[in-house]
């Protein structure tokens, strides 16, 4: 049995450490099974040597989360406990100070993993960024976010924002309205976007005056796309000859975000993602950043994280299951 005591300074953060009720501290304790109780200004850790470690590094990663004003939440919680796991924690330092944009309710936008800071470099340095992994990691929003954070420092003069409209089991042809109100529902997600960073009200201004645009990938064919700030959403669901035209849309001072999970691919009689062959072909050109995902860097309710996982690992043992079968029958057949 290993003891520690990690040092607490500030009351108000020892608080926010064991957070409502000890909520926070209990997730700590449930991790790494060891015991933590407030003991001689800071937390006093019990339990088997190598855990104990663990338990400290994830509890000293939050300190450093608190001590630069960011608030301790379930996600970032989690977040801090995976990476103490992996022997990582010290790396929470380099997501401070990374700062996007305020949204309309005031909260600010910052990114809450190590991937997210690494996407959000890559938009910044690159003209065209792709943003590949799984639901649940931040792609859309925080390309969303950078698009807004450009268009307030007039840095691009509009912003456009595109998907393809591929059916997932839905049709088209039963939803009511016309043509705009059929496809709206496939844009849902980007329009949420802005409306969280705008407001509704600026939001219908922006729209109307044509300096935001929100529309399927069809309409983007024959347009060259000059001194905007584009984002290609969804973009698994593109085919080669979509992606390609896409990309060649792009006009002077303007940057491209693309984004997309290829596990998620809804093109009907196993086509091919324009998403997948892009990444092939345009790999190392430079001005182009390809930036992935992993599951640790999914930011929403801890289940999808855990959901993730599970798909991951049965996608695995079919493969192997596949491979397998393979082998057997060229054993056979010899």
């Amino acid at each position: 049995m290993a003891e520690k005591l990690v040092a607490v300074s500030d009351f108000d953060d020892l608080l926010a450490l064991f957070g409502n009720c000890d909520e926070n501290i209990r997730m700590i304790e449930k991790a790494f099974t060891v015991t933590a109780v407030m003991k001689d200004g800071g937390v006093k850790l019990s339990g088997e040597s190598e855990q104990v470690e663990a338990a400290s590094r994830a509890i000293s990663a939050m300190l450093h989360l608190l001590q630069n004003k960011t608030p301790l939440e379930e996600q970032s919680i989690r977040y801090c406990i995976s990476m103490a796991g992996s022997g990582d924690a010290e790396k929470i330092g380099e997501l401070t100070g990374d700062f996007i944009c305020i949204t309309s309710k005031g909260r600010p936008i910052r990114p809450k993993t190590l991937g997210q800071k690494k996407y959000l470099e890559a938009i910044r340095a690159n003209s065209i960024t792709f943003g590949v992994g799984p639901a649940g990691t931040g792609k859309t929003y925080l390309a969303v976010a950078m698009a807004v954070k450009a268009f307030k420092a007039h840095e691009v003069s509009k912003i456009i924002l595109t998907r393809p409209a591929v059916e997932a089991g839905e049709k088209l042809g039963f939803l009511p309205g016309d043509l705009q109100n059929k496809v709206d529902p496939y844009l849902r997600p980007l329009y949420d976007g802005l409306f969280d960073m705008l407001g509704p009200d600026t939001y219908q201004k922006l729209m109307e005056k044509g300096l935001i645009e929100v529309a399927p990938l069809a309409y983007m064919r024959g347009r060259t796309l000059d001194d905007a700030f584009i984002i290609l959403d969804e973009a698994q669901n593109t085919t080669p000859e979509q992606m390609k035209m896409f990309l060649t849309r792009m006009g002077v001072n303007s940057k491209v975000i693309v984004t997309g999970d290829v596990t998620q691919i809804d093109l009907p009689d196993k086509q091919r993602s324009g998403l997948v062959d892009a990444l092939k072909i345009l790999e190392g050109i430079e001005d182009i950043a390809q930036v992935y995902f992993s599951e640790k860097d999914v930011v929403r309710h801890r289940l999808v994280q855990e959901i993730v996982h599970a798909y991951e690992k049965a996608y695995e043992k079919a493969a192997l299951r596949k491979e397998e079968r393979h082998n057997t029958y060229r054993s056979i057949r010899r």
